[in-house]
């Protein structure tokens, strides 16, 4: 056994991205293969108290004193440091380093690991209080909730778990303007969703649009933008392009919108007609997947017709093969169906969808491995591809 972990260390070290994560998957497969029935009871019934303690150690600023340290540190020099009792210290300390949030160096003497270091970045912490903290209440409603619905497919954004647990009646972006606190650490999630990671400008083709626009014509139309992120990574990438870049959303997320000279930023509530017309690319990140078919539809719809005879359609979501889907991305799926009654969506339910629109799938250029995050590029029916 000792002398195999060297030698996977040593794949993992020489492997491309593709290999790391075939590697891990591989791993991980052959652990859960080796279960007795008491192993998979262990793993699945206590599965709640890893994100409980990362919860707890994010509240202590726990991992934040640990990768600051740089060195080993004691129960006592971190209890005092976090106004934790000794004992209890000791325990969670304990617990932590048994599920590998944090490194066991001696008794009583911790450091901090990869996992600790992750969770140290604001983003991630605002990704762990997104999940305990709103989606938590949902996840616990899930099962009543598929239950009392009769195990139908949802499909409606004012019914959901995420509402069930919450009690409230309203669509999860109208519910999100009532928790202030916990939008905040939801939007600091999204800054650090997919850092280190490939992104759609990595794959897609943008420069030909960039220098074939005329000056004064829109470029870029980044539909639900939100801060502005894709539109200025965009404009850093084509400084000297002559055409507009818009961020569109709707006034409560504008009012937070990163302010950039080769950004325009305009008003659009993307469920109403869009008001650019003949842009050269129509933008949607993550917002195709927020919805059941009907909404979608009617935004894809509202995009379709401002479309001019050069205009694309670029929908960035995950786009699942239609088996052996990766458990990161089901995982995904799962929180849609909790959160918003809507979906990640596969070939086949993406080809449906688009169809419906009255558009159709020219390109798709995959940027992620185990996500699958892709760009989906799309034009009119009528147009040949």
């Amino acid at each position: 056994m000792d002398a195999l972990i060297p030698q996977i260390e040593a794949l993992a070290r020489a492997a491309d991205e593709h290999g790391r994560k075939q590697l891990i998957d591989r791993l991980h497969d052959l652990a859960i293969s080796l279960e007795q029935p008491q192993d998979s009871a262990q793993r699945l019934l206590f599965s709640q108290f890893p994100l409980a303690a990362v919860r707890i150690g994010c509240d202590l600023k726990l991992f934040d004193v640990l990768s600051k340290a740089g060195q080993p540190t004691t129960v006592d020099e971190l209890a005092s440091t976090t106004g934790v009792q000794p004992k209890l210290m000791a325990r969670l300390l304990r617990y932590m380093a048994s599920v590998r949030l944090i490194q066991e160096v001696d008794a009583n003497i911790f450091a901090a690991n990869n996992v600790t270091k992750t969770f140290a970045i604001p983003g991630f912490a605002g990704g762990v209080y997104h999940m305990c903290d709103y989606v938590g209440p949902g996840l616990k409603a899930l099962p009543d909730f598929l239950r009392e619905t009769g195990y139908q497919d949802p499909e409606s954004p004012t019914n959901t778990a995420l509402m069930s647990g919450w009690g409230s009646d309203l669509p999860l972006f109208a519910h999100f303007q009532t928790q202030p606190e916990l939008f905040a650490h939801f939007n600091s999630y999204m800054t650090v969703q997919h850092m280190d990671m490939p992104t759609w400008l990595d794959m897609y083709p943008f420069k030909e649009a960039a220098m074939s626009t005329p000056p004064g014509k829109p470029l870029f139309v980044d539909v639900g933008g939100g801060f502005g992120h894709q539109s200025i990574a965009l404009r850093e990438k084509v400084l000297d392009a002559p055409g507009r870049i818009i961020l569109q959303d709707i006034p409560a997320t504008l009012q937070h919108a990163i302010s950039h000279p080769g950004v325009e930023i305009m008003e659009q509530d993307f469920f109403k007609p869009q008001q650019v017309r003949e842009a050269s690319i129509y933008y949607m990140r993550h917002i195709i997947h927020d919805y059941p078919d009907e909404k979608a539809i009617q935004v894809l719809r509202n995009t379709k017709d401002a479309l001019g005879p050069h205009s694309v359609i670029l929908i960035d979501d995950m786009f699942l093969e239609d088996k052996d889907v990766h458990w990161q991305a089901a995982q995904v799926d799962m929180t849609m169906l909790t959160c918003c009654s809507s979906l990640e969506r596969t070939r086949k339910q993406w080809t449906d969808l688009i169809s419906k629109a009255g558009l159709q799938i020219s390109k798709v250029y995959t940027y992620t491995e185990s996500l699958r995050d892709s760009v989906i590029e799309c034009v009119p029916v009528e147009r040949s591809v």
